[in-house]
C-alpha cells in the first residue's frame, strides 16, 4: 500500500515516463478495489472474473518489491529509519487516534467496536492481528508491509554475502514457503499468534515477485495486447472454471479452497491483467491529477475508508432516527457490526456513494495535513 512510502516509491516518478505512470495507475486501481472490496462492490472484478480477494492485497506487495532496489542494502539502518519514519510512525498516531475515537463512540454512544485502550491495543495488537480498534482495521497491513520489507532486507544482505542472491532462488525458496503456509492454513494451524507468521511468510513471496519481475521478466513483457489478454482472460476462465470459488483471506490466512498452488496462479494472473491495463491506460491517465493523487495517497485511503463509511451511516441513522424515512435502517446492526452497509432502497448503486467518499475525504483529510506540516514548517522557518 503506499502512503507517504508509495508517494516516495511507486510514485515518485510518475512524471518521468509511461512505465511508472503505469505503476501509478495500478496503485490507484488497488486502492479502489480495496474500498469497493469492503463494500462487497464488484465494480472492477470484470464480471466476477477477477475477485479481488483472489489478488488484491498481494498486489500491493508487487507494487512495493518492484520498487526495492539493491542499494538499500549499501545504507540498511537508512533503509530502517525511512521506513519506521514513513509506515510506523503515522501508523501508530493513527492507531491511537482511531482508539480515542472507538472509547469516546464505545462509552459515550453504546457502539460495540474496539478494544479499551491499553500498552498491548496501542503497540502490540497491530503486530498479532490489526483489528484493534476496528474504524481503522484495513491498516493491518502496514504493519505487515514493515516487517516483509526488514525481513527481505536482511535475507537479501545475508544471501549477498553467502554468493546467493539469486533472484530465482529467492522467488522459488519464497513460493514453497509460502505454500507450505497455505498448506498449514487448511489444515487449520494458522491461528492465534500464529496469524502474523503466515500473513508474512504467505505475502513474502508476492514482495519478491515484484522484484523477479523488475530485474527478470520485465525486459520480455513484449507481447502485444491482444494474445497478451487472451492469454491472461483465457487462463482466469479456467480458473474459474476449475477452481472451488477464487477468493482467500490474506489478513487471516484462510478459505484456501483449492490447495496450495492455486492462491499464486491467481496472484499472478489476477497483477498480470491489471498491470497490463495499467499500461494501456498510462498514455491517457498517467499524467491526469486525479488519478496521481490518489496513487500517491493510497495510505490515507487505506487508512481512514471505514471511518468515512461510519460516517456516511451515521447521518443516514441520524435521517432515520430523525425523519422515519429510512425505515428497514437496521439500528442494532448498526451499533453491533463495523461492516452493516445500509443501501438507501436497497439499491446497489448507492454503494458508489461509500466508494467516492471512502476514497475522497481520505483524500482530502491527507491534503489538510500536508497543508498543515507545510505552515508549521513555514512558520518555523520564519522563527529561526
Amino acid at each position: 500500500m503506499t502512503d507517504v512510502s508509495y508517494r516516495t516509491e511507486c510514485n515518485e516518478t510518475i512524471s518521468s515516463g509511461t512505465y511508472h505512470a503505469a505503476f501509478g495507475i495500478l496503485s490507484a486501481l488497488a486502492i479502489i478495489m480495496v474500498v469497493a472490496g469492503h463494500l462487497g462492490y464488484g465494480i472492477l472484478t470484470v464480471g466476477e472474473l477477477f475477485p479481488y480477494y483472489s489478488f488484491h492485497v498481494p498486489l500491493f506487495m508487487f507494487i512495493s518489491g518492484y520498487f526495492y532496489t539493491e542499494e538499500e542494502q549499501e545504507r540498511p539502518f537508512y533503509y530502517i529509519k525511512k521506513k519506521v519514519r514513513r509506515l510506523l510512525v503515522p501508523y501508530f498516531i493513527w492507531n491511537l487516534i482511531y482508539g480515542l475515537i472507538a472509547w469516546g463512540l464505545r462509552d459515550g454512544a453504546g457502539f460495540a467496536f474496539g478494544e479499551p485502550i491499553s500498552v498491548k491495543s496501542l503497540f502490540l495488537d497491530p503486530f498479532l492481528h490489526g483489528y484493534q480498534y476496528l474504524y481503522n482495521f484495513a491498516a493491518w497491513f502496514v504493519p505487515v508491509l514493515f516487517l516483509i520489507e526488514m525481513m527481505n532486507l536482511v535475507m537479501r544482505i545475508v544471501l549477498k554475502y553467502l554468493r546467493l542472491n539469486k533472484e530465482w532462488l529467492i522467488l522459488s525458496g519464497t513460493l514453497v514457503v509460502g505454500m507450505a503456509v497455505v498448506w498449514l492454513a487448511i489444515s487449520g494451524h494458522v491461528w492465534g499468534w500464529y496469524k502474523m507468521p503466515g500473513r508474512i511468510l504467505f505475502l513474502y513471496p508476492c514482495f519478491q515477485m515484484g522484484q523477479f519481475y523488475r530485474r527478470k521478466l520485465e525486459k520480455y513483457d513484449t507481447l502485444g495486447n491482444l494474445p497478451y489478454f487472451a492469454v491472461v482472460i483465457g487462463v482466469q476462465v479456467l480458473l474459474n472454471v476449475c477452481c472451488n470459488g477464487l477468493a482467500f483471506s490474506s489478513v487471516w490466512c484462510t478459505a484456501f479452497a483449492n490447495g496450495p498452488i492455486i492462491p499464486y496462479v491467481t496472484v499472478v494472473s489476477g497483477i498480470a491483467f491489471w498491470l497490463r491495463v495499467s499500461k494501456v491506460l498510462a498514455p491517457v491517465l498517467g499524467q491526469n491529477k486525479g488519478v496521481v493523487c490518489l496513487g500517491r495517497n493510497t495510505y490515507a485511503v487505506m487508512m481512514h475508508h471505514i471511518m468515512v463509511f461510519m460516517l456516511i451511516k451515521m447521518v443516514l441513522a441520524g435521517i432515520a432516527a430523525g425523519t422515519g424515512y429510512l425505515a428497514d435502517f437496521d439500528f442494532e446492526r448498526f451499533y453491533m457490526d463495523i461492516d452493516y452497509c445500509y443501501l438507501v432502497k436497497g439499491t446497489e448503486a448507492f454503494k458508489m456513494v461509500y466508494l467516492a467518499a471512502g476514497i475522497m475525504l481520505p483524500l482530502l483529510c491527507q491534503r489538510g495535513i500536508e497543508r498543515m506540516k507545510q505552515w508549521f514548517g513555514r512558520l518555523y522557518q520564519h522563527d529561526l
